[in-house]
């Protein structure tokens, strides 16, 4: 557990102070498996406060999700601003999220697929801003980015859609646009099914904080890849039926 919190405070240092940014941890502190990853994701989330939601993903459908806290302070409503600071990524991803309403405690039996869209206040777009406390993410092994909350930096959520259960997810489309220019469409959520994702968090995921909570956000992956963009860059998503979304980043 010592080696779990020592982890946890080079991260910590590296979200509060963007220069402290890590090229790796060290060999004895990085994660063995990831189960330890996780526990190094709940000591930063320890320290950095409240839990303003979560995010959650799969590669596929059938895949086993994985997830991340996401902190209360990087919530915001679009259209949202994110300042530059040395090192920053600006990635940006396109998704859906949740709105939970009603709490989801931890409990023996699963949660049932119709329990979960009855504690669902609403489905709203969003942003995800991706930044990372390592200088080069793509060169850190895939266990110490599980650690670091997969390389989450923010989120922008838009107004909730209309109808939501009536949107067909497998078919609803969005528009990533950049500066005005339209840089990327795309088609469903590669993860499928986006309530088993809600699924696993319930039952799995976000058992450690006390499940899910009335007012957290769940954001269940992107489905338009990772981009990145530049610094004074404005982004929107644009959904066919689930609404947009706008963040601009400033110096």
């Amino acid at each position: 557990m010592d080696r779990h919190a020592d982890t946890a405070a080079l991260l910590l240092s590296a979200w509060r102070d963007p220069s402290q940014k890590l090229n790796a941890l060290p060999h004895v502190l990085a994660p063995a498996d990831l189960q330890a990853a996780y526990a190094v994701q709940r000591r930063v989330a320890e320290g950095l406060g409240p839990i303003g939601g979560w995010k959650v993903g799969a590669a596929g459908p059938d895949a086993t999700p994985g997830c991340a806290p996401m902190p209360a302070s990087g919530v915001q409503a679009s259209p949202g601003r994110a300042i530059n600071s040395t090192g920053t990524m600006r990635g940006i991803e396109a998704e859906i999220s949740f709105r939970i309403g009603a709490d989801l405690p931890p409990r023996p039996e699963p949660y049932g697929r119709a329990e979960i869209i009855a504690a669902i206040s609403y489905c709203l777009p969003a942003i995800e801003i991706l930044d990372s406390r390592f200088v080069d993410p793509d060169t850190v092994d895939k266990l110490s980015l599980v650690a670091d909350f997969s390389i989450h930096g923010g989120f922008v959520y838009g107004a909730p859609a209309v109808d939501w259960q009536g949107i067909d997810f497998s078919r609803e489309t969005v528009r990533l646009l950049v500066d005005g220019k339209e840089i990327k469409t795309a088609t469903a959520n590669p993860a499928g099914d986006m309530i088993r994702l809600i699924q696993w968090l319930a039952d799995t995921g976000a058992h450690w904080a006390g499940g899910l909570k009335a007012g957290q956000y769940v954001t269940c992956g992107s489905w338009t890849g990772k981009d990145f963009v530049g610094p004074s860059a404005q982004v929107q998503v644009e959904f066919a039926h689930a609404g947009s979304c706008a963040v601009e980043f400033t110096p």
